[in-house]
């Protein structure tokens, strides 16, 4: 049985199909990247799991239970396991660093203030960023607001971390440190499903490799194969124009 089973999906903006029969198996401890062009579903897929967008057909299931995205228990129990980080880092920009770390965890999950306190202390040590526990977001750069945005959702205690291009509304310099946080994080063996641009990145950290293309998953495998050796012609012409730049 798989840890998480996405089988048979299709979604909707409106009228238009934005995901057609997407299956994606997770084992845990997997880090598994979803490549592809802009526009291709990648982000959708994540918003999905999250139920930020409902699948209308198929299922996705997690340790063998089919979450029910109509429903609301069922909802709120799959949101429980999953968390997100986002392009932007949507800080609190009137709360401290510890503060926006800390605020989910005490008021949604309704777990002891000084408990989490102390759990979010080391997080933040974890990231980097030990010394700006009393930091306003203003006063730190994009890459340590990601880095307090990965802090974040790794608060809430997730079996699955989901990040959706990061680093892409960092400065190049910037990029590093946040990379090596998921770094850190893949290493520690936490099942992360990543839409990333960074082919570097997503050849040395990802155990396996979706290239998506029209809202439907071409092709999967092992990284340098999907990244240097790809099945379908699809998959070539991308890496061609990716891997020349």
């Amino acid at each position: 049985m798989k840890y998480l089973s996405i089988d048979q999906c299709d979604a909707f903006y409106g009228d238009q199909k934005v995901l057609e029969c997407v299956s994606l198996d997770v084992d845990k401890g997997d880090v598994v990247s979803l490549i592809g062009p802009s526009g291709s579903g990648k982000s959708t897929l994540l918003r999905v799991l999250v139920g930020l967008n409902q699948p209308t057909s198929g299922r996705i299931l997690l340790e063998g239970e089919a979450i029910d995205y109509k429903n609301r228990r069922s909802l709120k129990k799959a949101r429980e396991r999953f968390a997100i980080v986002f392009q932007q880092y949507n800080l609190f920009q009137n709360m401290t660093v510890l503060k926006n770390v800390t605020v989910a965890p005490v008021k949604i999950q309704g777990r002891p203030k000084k408990e989490v306190e102390a759990e979010a202390v080391l997080l933040l040590e974890k990231v980097g960023l030990g010394e700006k526990l009393k930091s306003y977001p203003d006063e730190l750069s994009g890459g340590q607001q990601q880095r307090v945005a990965i802090a974040r959702s790794l608060a809430l205690k997730p079996e699955i971390l989901l990040l959706d291009e990061v680093t892409s509304a960092l400065d190049p310099e910037l990029v590093t440190e946040v990379l090596d946080t998921i770094r850190l994080l893949a290493k520690e063996g936490r099942t992360m499903i990543i839409v990333s641009h960074e082919m570097g990145f997503v050849l040395e950290v990802s155990s396996k490799i979706a290239f998506m293309d029209a809202g439907r998953i071409i092709e999967v495998g092992e990284p340098r194969k999907i990244l240097e050796q790809p099945d379908t012609d699809r998959a070539r012409e991308f890496m061609g124009k990716i891997l020349r730049h």
